[in-house]
């Protein structure tokens, strides 16, 4: 299940890394949450023009799509660096030591190699739409108002470069925490026990940082 945790940090390579591709991630997350908000508004305008003036936003749909990927894909790095993707951890969280940084080793490594093959992927779809000597240097279009598809579909590939990134780091992370025997290794997310957590929410209740 998705919990609270906390990512630790040191003055070593592997955390300076951490930070400052956080730093990148966070901002891939604002501009998601941004896009949830325009499509806010965007709903707002066209409904109301719907309704006053018979005249709703020109390709409301076609915006929407070119949106979507902003939404779906730009915050999976920043939620994965601070452990908020939903696991079944009903095993991990009986793991302790070496054992439990092999196992999140095996997994992160699993979840790399997908997502190296996504980039992949997306990549190549990508480059189906996109053409210089296309107008708007794009193969296919919206259906409504003939927008671009490319940039929309460019997304995707960056999001998961990045993720891959973050999974690179996590991997070497755990390689390490496995060799040393470390029980709090730094750039992973420590899954935080419930006394922690409940710590954690009323700080953040009050406005104040344990």
């Amino acid at each position: 299940m998705a919990g609270s945790a906390s990512v630790l940090s040191d003055n070593s390579l592997l955390s300076q890394l951490d930070r400052r591709l956080y730093r990148l991630e966070r901002v891939l997350a604002l501009l998601s949450g941004l896009a949830v908000f325009s499509i806010m508004i965007l709903a707002v305008i066209s409904v109301s023009g719907r309704n006053f003036f018979n005249q709703p936003v020109p390709g409301y749909v076609d915006w929407i799509e070119q949106m979507m990927p902003l939404i779906a894909f730009m915050g999976v790095a920043y939620t994965q660096r601070d452990g908020g993707h939903i696991r079944m951890d009903i095993v991990v969280s009986l793991l302790k030591g070496r054992a439990l940084w092999l196992v999140e080793l095996i997994t992160t490594l699993a979840v790399l190699v997908l997502m190296l093959l996504l980039v992949w992927g997306s990549w190549a779809h990508f480059q189906r739409s996109f053409d210089f000597a296309a107008p708007m240097w794009s193969r296919d279009s919206t259906i409504d108002i003939g927008l671009p598809i490319w940039p929309a579909k460019i997304l995707a590939p960056i999001a998961f470069a990045v993720l891959s990134l973050r999974l690179t780091l996590q991997l070497w992370a755990y390689g390490r925490a496995f060799l040393s025997g470390s029980e709090q290794p730094v750039a992973v997310p420590l899954i935080e026990d419930v006394a922690t957590q409940a710590a954690r929410e009323a700080a953040q209740l009050t406005g104040h940082d344990t």
